[in-house]
């Protein structure tokens, strides 16, 4: 698959395949997967991603900005690619060119947008207690003065929840709140006799925490690509997800640390043991986080290699002292399978104390990305 490369990502077809089917089984019948494909599909590579979801029949795709639904359109993405983000007036002419879907964040956005003058496709955002973009769900006049500007066409209503990952009663209350709110929107659009737009609220905790509610999409992220953002998030349905992402790099060479001797910027790991160390052609600047709360491994020949020193910008250095065999050009997994053993994004994500999303979405471009079926 990678003969020569340094450092890369395989993707699983199979397990994406796997997991659409399971998302789409929780949904209700009408409600349609819309892929997040942001963020470089949270790392895993957009344009690949996005081709073997239109492949697999997904047709609504949303991104953050305008240049990643470009990269998508010129790629042969054909249906729906909505962005989510903010989009500067000198880039309206892009959002007409590649049919791309923008969302309206306030009513005032929704002037500029209309003062284009040409028509533009756009979902307008509600803001039900996110406090982040769109239009407040109580100013009612402004989001009804959005339905009445010329040159913009209003084809979707949308919100986001904001603690629909949460198990507390205070959680689950907010999220019913944010829903109540953006119901009684729709429901005031809809009396007005605007015509008819579709809907969306849930995010992949919003479906796996809240299955049974109906609109039209459910923009599914994190979830498509076979993980949680937290190993012990508490969830109300259970699809068998599987990892798409699988993130290998090269042994590049393999010496004798003697006792005494001291390895890395800052001399911070030292042995007092003769000790076979590994370097390993991958560092922070593909994405591995530096900084660690906990010890962290390489899996090589289906055993783990602690991760010993500073983790450099390029490289870093593991103790294969109790792994034979270890020879430069073989594969270190830092995420995914070896043998009988498994490194997770989630794993990766709490031994540096964060989440899995910020994990994945930060692996580089340096990292070739290959599909496997």
């Amino acid at each position: 698959m990678c003969q020569t490369g340094r450092a890369w990502i395989e993707l699983s077809r199979a397990n994406l395949s796997h997991n659409v089917r399971e998302l789409q089984g929780i949904l209700p019948g009408h409600t349609k997967i819309m892929a997040v494909v942001k963020a470089n599909a949270y790392g895993h590579g957009a344009v690949l991603i996005g081709k073997a979801l239109q492949d697999l029949g997904i047709s609504d795709f949303c991104v953050a900005t305008v240049q990643e639904g470009i990269a998508l359109r010129q790629s042969g993405i054909t249906g729906q690619i909505l962005v989510l983000g903010y989009t500067h007036p000198s880039l309206f002419a892009e959002l007409s060119h590649y049919n791309l879907v923008q969302t309206v964040i306030d009513h005032t956005y929704a002037q500029i947008l209309s003062a284009y003058g040409k028509t533009l496709s756009v979902h307008v955002g509600i803001d039900t207690g996110m406090r982040r973009l769109g239009e407040r769900s109580d100013a009612l006049d402004d989001i009804l003065s959005i339905w009445k500007l010329p040159h913009l066409k209003i084809t979707g209503l949308f919100s986001h929840f904001c603690v629909s990952d949460g198990s507390t009663p205070e959680d689950r209350l907010f999220t019913l709140t944010q829903l109540e709110r953006f119901q009684t929107v729709a429901k005031a659009l809809r009396q007005k006799g605007f015509p008819p737009f579709k809907t969306h609220i849930q995010g992949s905790y919003g479906v796996l925490n809240y299955p049974t509610l109906s609109f039209d999409y459910a923009r599914i992220g994190i979830a498509l690509y076979g993980a949680l953002s937290h190993p012990n998030d508490r969830i109300q349905v259970h699809p068998r997800l599987k990892p798409v992402l699988t993130l290998k790099a090269r042994v590049s060479c393999v010496k004798i640390l003697y006792a005494g001797e001291t390895l890395g910027y800052g001399r911070t790991f030292s042995c007092s043991t003769d000790r076979k160390i590994a370097i390993i052609s991958i560092g922070y600047a593909d994405g591995v986080p530096r900084n660690s709360l906990q010890q962290r491994y390489v899996l090589i020949h289906g055993k783990k290699a602690p991760i010993i020193g500073r983790i450099c910008m390029d490289q870093l250095s593991v103790d294969v002292s109790a792994i034979p065999s270890v020879s430069p050009g073989d594969e270190a997994v830092l995420i995914g399978h070896s043998g009988g053993q498994q490194i997770t994004v989630c794993e990766v994500a709490g031994q540096v104390g964060t989440i899995s999303n910020e994990i994945l979405s930060r692996l580089g471009n340096r990292l070739d990305r290959f599909e496997r079926e």
